[in-house]
């Protein structure tokens, strides 16, 4: 197998895995109301079954990124597949939502595995000429999955019922798997027969618990109180980090690499800004708007379409120009789609919500590869784990405290009622008060976008 062969190789694998997981987040999405018609699940409820699953992840990625380093991550992206793809077949036939939600922090688990090592992997393969496009490609079929997941999402539970988006994924991850066994033959264990830190695996895993499960139960006591445990560990955690010779994180990244602290906490603010769009739009439109689920999956495929067609250029260009002011741009153009969504009321048009999603996916599609790629290319080659661990987690605690606020803004305006025509006026309260929030969030985020770019000039 020659060079580009084999690259394209990895490309295709990776790419191929990047698609399932987002997939079925966003057509679960869809399935939430006949999920919770079936269980007499509320809202909140609801949204632990999103939020279970981000928490694992989160909880993991690190601590995957650094086995990837000790172990190789082939082996480790494997065994994520394998177990993902199991976590499907037990979803197909959940008997309920205690179940569920057990199940999906068990997935969440496998898609730290994955994610911790697949873009450490394409780092590890591409050169940096190459690198920007090629997570380009691979940030695509992340949208592929976002864009295909609400409309085909959507027809299934319609036609076939909700346990059929999780039977539909598990032949694709028995692909997966085979693609992996024909095409990947090399492993990368840089970091190999280095000890593993479970010290500062336990600490981070404990402090991201403590942090994301207390922010989704605020405003009461238990939240402030877990928050705040959480945020003592995350000290403990640094402590602990600075003093191990292998340790899963290495801090010096935060205070010695502006570029790589500023670009992952530009991510971090990003994904809390947006994550919880789908989840509150979908609801909108099932309840609100009385739309059907195939054609709400419809209306929602607009962002990640426009996220598909849009990274794999923004990610090229990347390797060319400045990846910050790309990443900057794209930031205040999603600004822009959070502000006009906060005007949505019961009346507003399908078009007009379908103009604002377009805007927010140009601005992801600007922002997510050139973000990346800033992130994996100002790293040395043995911290690539750390990198790779470190971008799927500020992700995934971004995706989750968006969802902590969305739920924290259900608790408020609603309580633990379903959403009804009764307090419709709440549910559209509690869905434009995050949308205010959210956009002051990534208004802030523009700014720490910028100050990365000095450093990144082209």
């Amino acid at each position: 197998m020659t060079d580009k062969e084999f690259k394209r190789s990895v490309l295709t694998v990776t790419a191929f895995a990047s698609f399932l997981t987002p997939f079925m987040g966003s057509s679960v999405n869809l399935a939430l109301p006949a999920i919770g018609n079936e269980f007499g699940a509320n809202a909140i409820t609801l949204s632990w079954i999103t939020l279970s699953y981000m928490l694992s992840t989160a909880i993991f990625l690190l601590p995957a990124g650094r086995a990837g380093d000790i172990l190789g991550r082939k082996k480790v992206f494997t065994a994520g597949i394998f177990l993902f793809t199991l976590a499907m077949l037990l979803l197909t036939f959940t008997p309920g939502i205690k179940y569920m939600l057990i199940v999906r922090v068990i997935q969440g688990v496998a898609s730290a595995m994955v994610f911790g090592t697949n873009m450490a992997i394409l780092t590890s393969v591409f050169p940096a000429g190459e690198r920007g496009r090629a997570m380009g490609i691979n940030v695509t079929f992340v949208y592929l999955g976002l864009a295909s997941g609400p409309s085909l999402g959507g027809v299934l539970t319609r036609y076939l019922g909700w346990r059929s988006i999780f039977a539909f994924l598990v032949p694709m991850g028995i692909l997966s798997l085979i693609l992996i066994k024909a095409k990947i033959r090399e492993e990368w264990r840089d970091s190999r027969g280095e000890n593993f830190d479970w010290p500062g695996a336990l600490t981070c895993g404990a402090s991201l618990a403590a942090i994301m499960y207390g922010f989704s139960i605020l405003p009461g006591i238990a939240g402030w109180i877990l928050t705040a445990l959480g945020i003592i560990l995350i000290a403990l955690f640094f402590y602990i980090e600075n003093r191990s010779d292998s340790p899963i994180f290495d801090v010096s990244l935060l205070h010695k690499n502006k570029v790589f602290a500023y670009s992952s906490l530009a991510a971090l603010i990003h994904y809390a800004a947006t994550s919880a769009i789908g989840f509150f739009l979908s609801l909108y439109l099932k309840y609100i708007k009385g739309m059907e689920e195939q054609f709400s999956g419809l209306i929602l495929m607009s962002w990640p379409v426009l996220m598909a067609l849009l990274s794999p250029i923004a990610g090229k260009l990347s390797d060319k120009h400045n990846p910050g002011r790309l990443a900057s741009t794209g930031m205040a153009l999603t600004a822009s789609g959070l502000l006009f969504l906060c005007t949505v009321t019961e009346e507003t048009a399908i078009m007009n919500i379908i103009l604002m999603l377009a805007l927010l996916g140009i601005g992801f599609g600007l922002f997510s590869s050139p973000n990346t790629n800033a992130i994996m290319s100002s790293v040395e080659k043995r911290q690539l784990g750390n990198a790779s661990g470190m971008t799927g987690t500020v992700r995934m605690v971004g995706q989750t405290l968006s969802m902590g606020i969305a739920t924290m803004l259900l608790a408020i305006y609603m309580g633990k009622a379903k959403v009804t025509p009764e307090n419709h006026i709440q549910f559209l309260n509690a869905m434009k008060t995050g949308f205010v929030v959210f956009s002051v969030l990534c208004i802030i985020g523009i700014f720490a976008s910028l100050q990365r770019n000095k450093d990144l000039q082209r």
